[in-house]
């Protein structure tokens, strides 16, 4: 692909070729995959991606399996992407982060690139739901761990809204990454804030229409987190 190319064949390129190196590495690519972009994040939102594996771990119940069995083929596939994107968007790409909710069969894969992809000069703030989301964010975090040195949101497209938050941990967090508990934490704030995003958020509210997907990862290297919220 070349700079010339339109952004939307561009994107539509991409996706086809995540969904390619899925089946690759896992034997079964996603029923669709779909990649938006803006500011310094590409963010790819997929549906119906179990593999046979996987899907007999799901019905056992045994999604401590299949979250780490998901984790070690997907590094293969981020490792795999990254040389890609860098190419064909000439930017370094900063970190991934993914999430998949199993029981929905769907999953999300970010992508934060150094610099903004785009020449535009739209600034980060300009949504209506802006500051609240972000008071949202910053009043779950309080709860779950603490309160973020700095949160910014940004709405992707229409539907699609990311949150970042930065400096997240607490001492205690950090001495268990320290002894080596950093998956057990990672999957208890992952279980600990999806629950919280499903009974005790105000994202409805919010937006004024219903929410169709939440996702979250972290980098606890960085003390970063980011969230996809798509609505339906």
């Amino acid at each position: 692909m070349s700079d010339s190319t339109p952004i939307q064949q561009r994107l539509m390129d991409i996706s086809s070729l995540v969904s390619k190196l899925i089946r690759k590495n896992f034997g079964r690519g996603p029923d669709s995959c779909h990649a938006f972009a803006k500011h310094h994040f590409l963010v790819f939102y997929l549906r119906g991606f179990l593999s046979p594996m996987e899907v007999i771990l799901f019905e056992h119940g045994k999604l401590d399996h299949l979250k780490f069995s998901r984790n070690i083929v997907m590094k293969s596939v981020l490792e795999n992407l990254k040389g890609v994107l860098e190419h064909e968007f000439e930017l370094n790409v900063q970190s991934f982060y993914h999430d998949w909710k199993f029981e929905k069969n769907t999953g999300m894969i970010t992508v934060v690139f150094e610099k903004d992809m785009s020449t535009s000069e739209e600034k980060i703030g300009l949504f209506p739901e802006y500051s609240l989301l972000i008071d949202e964010f910053e009043r779950i975090s309080a709860q779950v761990q603490k309160k973020p040195k700095r949160t910014e949101a940004y709405q992707i497209t229409p539907k699609l809204y990311l949150v970042k938050r930065m400096g997240i941990l607490t001492p205690i967090e950090k001495a268990l990454i320290a002894k080596g508990y950093q998956q057990i934490l990672l999957d208890t704030l992952s279980d600990l804030e999806n629950s919280y995003f499903r009974l005790d958020s105000r994202f409805v509210n919010l937006f004024k229409q219903p929410i169709a997907d939440i996702f979250v990862d972290w980098d606890l290297k960085e003390e970063h987190s980011i969230t996809c919220l798509m609505l339906r």
